[in-house]
């Protein structure tokens, strides 16, 4: 193990340099950016005023021990890989490979189910005559494809335009979670039935529904400080700077997701909840369609585009990271890690990723409904995720002794609470949270997915493996 610990180090030391482009305000903002997405506050909605509660657990057993162990661990392994090579380093190659596998198809799968809430936007945003179009196939494919290949150009160009459009999509869920937050107070006379109450208190009920909304909530909602780890290699003084950006970024998420649930509520009441799109749907009910009140809920719901096409821009630049960084351990091809001879980035790996997220697109859409699709893709993505999330929280507690021996008390205790929490999520990841068309099919699909994806991993890594042994000096 140590002489895997010291080949990885020497195989980072001699990867190709790459241009450090973001500081601490670039991560304070691509935090929020990567974290705060607009479809969650609709998820815990579902739980009606219990959601606080939910909230609280959500950051208690998982949202705070994720922000511990990832400031712990970049600080004692600040290197572009992120997990990847905290895994490599901590249980060997094949878990790192293993682990990072999963990290990136969750991000494959997440980058579609972001893009997928823009056709539902752009309904809101139009009001009654688009309503058709998140229920077109093909304009939802048609729309998709033109966002995949614009941020694609734009991972080619590299950090130094991409960094603007990751702030400018940050700053842009900030103001439209900042009007979500006032409309209680701004309309009054528009709530339904409901009373809007800030912070409300009701006893969780105990159920697999509220258990998976929970893991949704843990995974799906409150997960991602631990992706831009993956672009270290490209951040100014990353040891300080992506665990400072952590401690910044954490409380203004965590209010503005319980705030924001309690916005929802207010105005949906007991209507049903557009998973993808509960802030539009709430600024249309708040707004209206039509005259000044309902242009500014265009506006607000334009802010909530440019989030999504930012944040998938940013997933999509991460993820293209990590085939690079399997292609420097020869356990990908070396095509993975050619970069574009200006920019300095990994062209080849941006078109391969770019061409597997319009598959997985069109192939979300086979035989189901948006919502039903939505969901595949988002539950799809928490079990991947959850895998590379179990590892993560695993590694401090039974990684390398190099890691353990350092390890604080209150760093074991967050790995604990964060391991349980991950694990729950990846085991009822296959329970749907919405009506679906069967949902056998629904658990059947989820989990087929996940099986081949990680045995097409394990084909992958020993045939990377053995054709490094054929090529080393050694078998020479």
């Amino acid at each position: 193990m140590a002489d895997a610990a010291t080949s990885t180090a020497q195989d980072v030391a001699a990867a190709p340099r790459l241009k450090k482009e973001l500081g601490l305000g670039d991560l304070v903002l691509a935090q929020v950016l990567c974290v705060v997405g607009s479809a969650w506050v609709g998820v815990a909605a579902k739980l009606g005023k219990a959601h606080v509660a939910f909230w609280l657990g959500a950051m208690l057993l998982y949202y705070v021990p994720l922000a511990v162990v990832v400031t712990w661990l970049n600080r004692e392994m600040p290197l572009e890989g992120g997990l990847y090579q905290w895994a490599k380093l901590g249980f060997g190659q094949f878990l790192g490979f293993l682990t990072a596998w999963n990290l990136w198809a969750y991000a494959v799968v997440c980058v579609a189910s972001v893009l997928f809430v823009v056709p539902t936007d752009l309904a809101y945003m139009i009001g009654p005559a688009a309503v058709w179009l998140p229920g077109s196939r093909l304009a939802t494919a048609a729309i998709i494809g033109f966002i995949v290949l614009a941020i694609a150009a734009v991972a080619v160009r590299g950090l130094a335009l991409g960094k603007w459009l990751h702030n400018i999509g940050a700053v842009g869920i900030l103001l439209a979670y900042g009007i979500l937050l006032l409309l209680p107070l701004l309309f009054p006379s528009r709530h339904p039935a409901t009373t809007y109450t800030p912070i409300p208190w009701q006893t969780p009920a105990v159920s697999w529904f509220s258990l998976a909304v929970f893991g949704q909530m843990t995974i799906g909602a409150l997960s991602g400080f631990e992706y831009l780890a993956i672009m270290a290699g490209e951040c100014r003084n990353p040891a300080r700077s992506i665990g400072r950006s952590v401690s910044i970024s954490a409380p203004v998420i965590a209010a503005m997701f319980i705030l924001g649930t309690s916005s929802v509520l207010t105005f949906v009441g007991n209507q049903p909840i557009n998973l993808i799109g509960p802030i539009p749907q709430t600024f249309r009910l708040a707004f209206g369609s039509s005259g000044a009140s309902g242009r500014l809920a265009s506006f607000a719901i334009v802010l909530l585009l440019m989030r999504a096409v930012a944040a998938a821009s940013l997933l999509f630049t991460g993820l293209t990271r990590l085939p690079m960084a399997a292609g420097w351990d020869h356990l990908l091809p070396n095509w993975f890690t050619r970069l574009h001879g200006r920019w300095k980035t990994p062209v080849n790996s941006i078109a391969f990723v770019a061409a597997v997220i319009l598959l997985l697109v069109v192939l979300s859409m086979l035989g189901v409904h948006e919502q039903e699709a939505m969901q595949l893709l988002q539950n799809a993505s928490t079990a991947h995720y959850g895998i590379a999330y179990v590892a993560l929280f695993a590694l401090p507690l039974w990684g390398v002794a190099r890691i353990r021996r350092r390890l604080p008390l209150w760093v074991k205790l967050a790995s604990i609470a964060g391991f349980v929490s991950s694990s729950i999520a990846v085991l009822i990841a296959v329970y749907p949270i919405i009506d679906v068309s069967s949902s056998l099919s629904y658990a059947l699909k989820i989990s087929a997915t996940v099986a081949f994806s990680n045995l097409l991993a394990l084909w992958i890594y020993w045939r990377g493996a053995g054709n490094r042994r054929l090529s080393s000096p050694a078998a020479s």
